[in-house]
């Protein structure tokens, strides 16, 4: 394909980096394939490559805290190097654990997002500017862990009873001092990511990992299947232990702003102005994949979230999911300022029949936004797969597609 006009532009930026940020991509996976324009869909260029590395855990620590379809920090990493300044501000209007912000806010970026579930703000807040491994150490010492009757024994299939009062204690004291202090919350979000996986450094028996909570009933059918029965997990230890892991790599630049942290749903951002955000990095809900109440059920039991009131969005039906993206980009146009960008990381379902940028380029044209590129992203297997129903393990690949938004001048 000859080269065209789009490509001195925001293709342009893709397949010629700005200096130095693809020296810095190959520190870690010097194997990147370099993208190419290989032509178009719906009057927009179509750009495949390996964009970021596929290495697990290549990012810092602070990532470290499982959440479900959560997309790496590399992914967000790449837009925010290429269309943001330092002090530019980065959204995020389906933040789950919160991996641009934590990102942008590593790039010297002002972090803003929302979520419909409080978790997300819980889980990521304390990450922002996390407390010393001394000053975690000497709060676990006094928090009162005095063993005390159960409440939930139908938890018993996860818990040992004296590992259950314990975190029966840790969450009366957590739902009684709100609002937490700064060591308190980051204790509860450590804690919250603890409380079911598949290693000892869990507080429960062996199960699904942690962004992933079975039911009751199946647990016990686990524990039968394994012979198993609930051991004693040190709750202090593990906390300490975890906390020790994020903050390996030490924290991140202080922020010269206050990060805006928003819980509501994502076509209404109540308290963002017009034309207050320079970059949007997100990845909606799945379309009819993922649970979202269903697999935070007991996370939500400790915060004390009620989560048939949350309100997620969970579609089922395209033209419903469809109908929620159009007004997202409404409300996005909104709060972009003219010129800002839009990464939309959305992918294939029904086993590839149905490639999700394909409409979306409709749905954000209705919505005012120009789509100026669709990013493939395509790279060897990782365990990562099978995100949007992709059946990746057979292709050996794990593809995100990513639309390229723009507001327009």
């Amino acid at each position: 394909m000859k080269t065209s006009a789009c490509e001195t532009g925001w293709v342009g930026r893709l397949l010629a980096p700005e200096a130095g940020v693809r020296e810095k991509l190959f520190e870690t996976a010097p194997a990147l394939a370099p993208p190419q324009l290989v032509g178009e869909r719906h009057g927009v260029p179509m750009v495949v490559g390996e964009f970021w590395t596929a290495k697990q855990r290549a990012a810092h620590s602070l990532h470290e805290i499982s959440y479900r379809a959560c997309f790496k920090p590399q992914l967000p990493a790449y837009f925010i190097q290429r269309f943001t300044a330092p002090g530019g501000r980065v959204l995020d209007p389906f933040m789950g654990r919160g991996t641009t912000l934590l990102e942008a806010a590593f790039h010297g970026r002002v972090p803003m997002g929302n979520d419909a579930n409080p978790l997300s703000r819980w889980l990521l807040e304390p990450r922002l500017s996390p407390p010393t491994l001394q000053q975690i150490a000497a709060r676990l010492e006094v928090l009162p862990l005095k063993p005390a009757p159960l409440e939930r024994e139908d938890l018993l299939v996860f818990y040992h009873p004296d590992t259950l009062s314990e975190i029966e204690t840790l969450r009366r004291h957590f739902l009684t001092s709100m609002p937490l202090a700064p060591i308190d919350a980051w204790i509860r979000m450590v804690a919250t990511n603890r409380l079911t996986g598949h290693s000892p450094g869990f507080f429960s028996v062996y199960t699904m990992p942690p962004n992933q909570a079975v039911s009751i009933k199946s647990q016990i059918r686990i524990n039968a299947r394994r012979n198993q029965i609930p051991t004693y997990r040190d709750t202090r230890r593990l906390i300490l232990k975890k906390s020790k892991q994020l903050l390996a790599d030490g924290a991140p630049p202080p922020l010269k702003k206050r990060p805006t942290l928003l819980t509501g749903s994502a076509d209404q951002l109540i308290g963002l102005t017009d034309g207050c955000v320079d970059l949007v990095v997100t990845s909606p809900p799945f379309l009819n994949v993922v649970q979202y109440d269903v697999d935070n059920w007991l996370r939500s039991w400790f915060c004390g979230v009620d989560a048939d009131s949350v309100g997620l969005w969970m579609p089922k039906k395209l033209e419903v999911w469809l109908g929620l993206m159009r007004e997202t980009f409404r409300e996005l146009h909104r709060v972009v300022r003219p010129g800002g960008a839009v990464a939309f990381e959305v992918g294939e379902v029904c086993k590839g029949s149905i490639p999700l940028d394909e409409p979306l380029l409709f749905t954000a044209r209705e919505a005012g936004l120009v789509p100026e590129v669709v990013m493939i992203h395509d790279q060897e297997f990782t365990k990562t797969s099978h995100c949007w129903g992709i059946d990746n393990n057979a292709g050996g690949t794990n593809t995100h597609r990513i639309l390229l938004l723009r507001r327009p001048d």
